[in-house]
């Protein structure tokens, strides 16, 4: 969908961020702009990589709206009675949902151990197995791996895979398809699945858990949808998915990497404006703007160290679509 705002925009896509499959730009409740590439469309899913751990956020909050999960104050531990401590460990007796949530919680890896986890048979209990150690809880360290942890509580406390869960309580709502789970059989699979995702799901592990921080498939569409939820502080069609407050606890400032401000799972671009992300590899990015009713979706093919999205929102694109529009109180 072409609109006159939206020239020039696709030949700088070509140009410079070639590797973007999918965009699509809402204001308000109007779909103002959609462009595809290299054989992608409207129905198109593509891997959002880390786009998933906000995905993650959305269902925690969900599970404690529904009373699955007490309070983001429980320990962790709380929700693995099976788990064998090992001896000595003191600190991950201490943590909580919230650490994880925030990326505070420490882990005994400098750099994150992919191989070790994902050859397990159990990713869950792999990465509890790294959680903890002599680090200093507070102190914010992103991870993927061990996000997988949340996966474990939100399927433990509500007795529903993650995607059973999705399903029942955010996408099916919002009319977003999902429909099956992804074995990674080996590295070749998964460098193919990484590469040319376009089947829709959720990659699980050898026990049948959804991965936490990446391995959701959506289509732009989808995206868009999750951000428009959130600039509506969790309702769809008048209808509540999840607590307003949750939303506005998830996009405030938790934690710190330097200066980049965290939330739950979200990346705090302008708090002021009331501007936050979810971010992933390869340039997927749900950007939200509160100020300006906006929500920036875009998929994209893999590609390492891709050129920064919020650079070509903030610069290009919100300029061209808000210019002339009265900003918003908040």
């Amino acid at each position: 969908m072409m609109c006159e705002r939206g020239k020039g925009l696709e030949a700088l896509i070509q140009q410079e961020y070639s590797n973007i499959s999918g965009l699509a730009i809402s204001i308000g409740d109007q779909l103002e702009y959609e462009y595809y590439a290299d054989g992608y469309a409207q129905d198109s899913s593509t891997h959002i990589a880390s786009v998933t751990k906000s995905i993650l956020s959305l269902l925690v909050g969900i599970a404690v709206e529904r009373g699955a999960i007490k309070s983001i104050e429980d320990r962790v531990l709380d929700y693995f009675p099976f788990y064998q401590l090992k001896r000595g460990e003191k600190t991950i007796q201490q943590l909580t949902i919230r650490h994880l949530l925030t990326m505070v919680a420490p882990y005994k890896f400098r750099s994150e151990p992919y191989t070790k986890v994902y050859t397990s048979n159990d990713w869950t209990v792999a990465a509890l197995d790294l959680l903890g150690g002599k680090g200093n809880v507070g102190d914010f360290k992103y991870t993927t791996v061990g996000l997988q942890v949340l996966s474990g509580i939100i399927t433990h406390a509500t007795g529903q895979s993650v995607l059973e869960f999705a399903n029942n309580n955010l996408f099916e709502p919002l009319d977003i398809k999902v429909s099956q789970n992804i074995r990674i059989q080996d590295k070749s699979t998964y460098l193919s699945f990484l590469k040319e995702a376009v089947t829709s799901g959720w990659v699980i592990d050898p026990a049948g858990v959804n991965t936490a921080g990446w391995g959701l498939t959506l289509t732009t569409g989808d995206m868009v949808k999750i951000g428009q939820l959130c600039l509506k502080k969790g309702t769809w069609k008048n209808k509540k998915i999840v607590s307003a407050e949750w939303i506005n606890n998830s996009v405030r400032k938790h934690s710190f990497l330097d200066k980049k401000a965290y939330g739950f799972l979200w990346w705090i671009i302008d708090d002021v404006s009331g501007t936050y992300a979810a971010i992933g590899d390869s340039g997927n990015i749900i950007y939200v703007s509160t100020q300006h009713e906006m929500v920036v979706a875009i998929t994209s093919q893999f590609k390492p160290r891709a050129k920064d999205r919020i650079e070509l929102i903030t610069k290009y694109i919100e300029p061209k679509f808000v210019s002339g529009r009265e900003p918003l109180a908040v």
